[in-house]
């Protein structure tokens, strides 16, 4: 036999070998022979659980079921009309970075989230984190420093005007008892050791009723 011809059968009898060896590993104990398992898969990570996991983010929601934004995950988002999986995660994060929405009027805020698509969504979010924020705006409200009068106010509340200190509001009212009521907050250039930049500093905490 020509070598040529010799080396042509020997190679096709290691391919024929190597197949049977292939299928001798993949099949399955028990199977009938050529019968191969064409997916090996980790416990709890079949094929068939994670077409279910993906079917479900993705199934419609039933009648009356709502998504609540301040809450979900960006998988169960999605399944809102015109909601892709991208602009779900947009939302989750510009979640976890601004806090609850609280509203639809505060979920516009996220780019991509437009009149059409509040529209889309409406009957089908709610937002738990509303009493929240409502709760943090009257906080803030209430802690909120108020107006003080200049021409009314006594020592004590002008103290606590930022740079006041109690020798500059003792003067304040001492010039104000000799001198008559303030005209304007920049009167108060005629208190020595008041200037300019301090007045600014002031300017919105002050009223001259």
């Amino acid at each position: 036999m020509p070598p040529a011809e010799r080396r042509a059968l020997v190679l096709l009898l290691s391919l024929a070998v190597a197949g049977h060896g292939v299928r001798l590993i993949a099949s399955r104990p028990g199977t009938a022979p050529g019968e191969l398992e064409l997916v090996r898969t980790l416990p709890g990570q079949s094929p068939l659980a994670h077409k279910d996991s993906t079917i479900a983010l993705a199934s419609p929601l039933d009648p009356g079921e709502r998504i609540d934004l301040d809450r979900a995950e960006a998988g169960q988002v999605a399944r809102l009309p015109r909601v892709g999986p991208g602009l779900a995660k947009r939302i989750v994060a510009d979640r976890d970075a601004s806090g609850p929405f609280g509203s639809l009027e505060g979920l516009d805020r996220v780019p991509g989230v437009g009149v059409s698509l509040l529209a889309a969504i409406r009957d089908h979010v709610s937002f738990s984190g509303a009493a929240a924020v409502a709760g943090q705006l009257q906080s803030l409200q209430a802690h909120a420093p108020g107006l003080v009068s200049l021409n009314r106010a006594n020592a004590a509340e002008l103290e606590a005007l930022p740079g006041i200190g109690a020798r500059r509001a003792e003067a304040i009212v001492r010039d104000r008892e000799r001198n008559g009521p303030f005209e304007s907050v920049d009167a108060l250039l005629r208190i020595p050791g008041i200037k300019p930049a301090l007045i600014d500093r002031v300017r919105q905490r002050l009223q001259v009723p």
